[in-house]
């Protein structure tokens, strides 16, 4: 099955997700993405029928509204884009800026799917002010209105009915998780940033981070978290403390694009920790003969060439 995604957006686990939901155990009451972005993983666990139920969160309040027209109301924001798409045709870079400057004004989550699908490379940038400042992509017109229809509609098919949207500060959800749901957590990109990035409405603090994981392994929730990587010999961001008892594993990412323009052959792995609690489940799912110690574990890419199952 073809995995529906109505725009190609900078920084989505959309092409990881397979690898991810690998580690997820085989029944889920609910997945909870505190940062959800485009709600790649959730799409493809739903895909998968993985869960029951989905809450998808994301502090960007009108990529959150998006989420929730995609899911609840597919046809009336695929007629909205339909006719957005077809006025750019006359003046497409002029269009583009004029929808920019409406969107910064009022924060229309439809007009975002259209510039999501417009700007440079799938990519959100902001300026110092909070205003989406990213620029169109001259070579295309965005996904043509029949795609875009297709995928919004793919996705509704698997969460309509079962889905939750918020767009809470990720601390505010603590409350309402339980250790019946599995959380995954893909935070903002440490790489270069710390807490302001362009890429992002809102950067997020490590120590605090850090003891919002603490407040789940007491109420013994399981998580997987997508946090720090390396490239080549070169990591990015902080490693998650001992303290939280995680299992760090490696999954290959390919190429960056960086790389690719220089011509090296440098490959990008980001980190996935997994929490005590999910790695419990897991190995109570499997036959004690197939079990393996913790720290045997192989990074992700080296578990493939070994024929190893988890």
């Amino acid at each position: 099955m073809k995995i529906p995604h109505p725009v190609q957006y900078q920084g989505s686990k959309r092409n990881l997700a397979p690898l991810i939901l690998q580690h997820f155990p085989a029944q889920i009451e609910r997945l909870i993405e505190p940062f959800a972005g485009t709600g790649a993983v959730s799409v493809a666990c739903a895909a998968a029928g993985r869960a029951e139920r989905y809450w998808l969160n994301d502090c960007n309040k009108p990529l959150a509204e998006l989420l929730q027209l995609i899911i609840n109301q597919p046809n009336a924001l695929a007629d909205f884009y339909k006719t957005l798409w077809h006025e750019q045709l006359a003046d497409s870079e002029g269009h583009y800026y004029t929808v920019r400057e409406k969107f910064n004004q009022t924060g229309s989550p439809q007009l975002f799917l259209y510039l999501l699908s417009r700007c440079v490379k799938g990519a959100v940038r902001y300026n110092s002010e909070g205003e989406f400042n990213q620029s169109p992509d001259k070579r295309r017109n965005g996904a043509k209105p029949e795609t875009m229809r297709k995928n919004i509609c793919g996705v509704s098919a698997l969460l309509n009915g079962r889905t939750a949207v918020s767009w809470l500060h990720y601390q505010e959800m603590l409350a309402d998780i339980n250790e019946t749901d599995l959380v995954y957590m893909d935070p903002p990109y440490q790489g270069v940033c710390g807490e302001r990035d362009s890429r992002y409405c809102s950067g997020i603090n490590h120590d605090e981070f850090v003891d919002f994981l603490h407040e789940l392994n007491k109420k013994e929730v399981s998580y997987l978290i997508s946090y720090d990587g390396r490239c080549g010999s070169r990591t990015y961001g902080k490693e998650l403390p001992d303290s939280l008892r995680l299992k760090k594993m490696e999954i290959e990412a390919g190429r960056s694009s960086q790389a690719t323009l220089l011509g090296k052959k440098e490959l990008t792995c980001e980190s996935l920790y997994l929490s005590e609690t999910l790695l419990q489940i897991k190995d109570a799912e499997q036959p004690q003969k197939c079990k393996r110690p913790h720290w045997g574990q192989l990074p992700l890419f080296e578990q493939k060439k070994a024929h190893v199952r988890l």
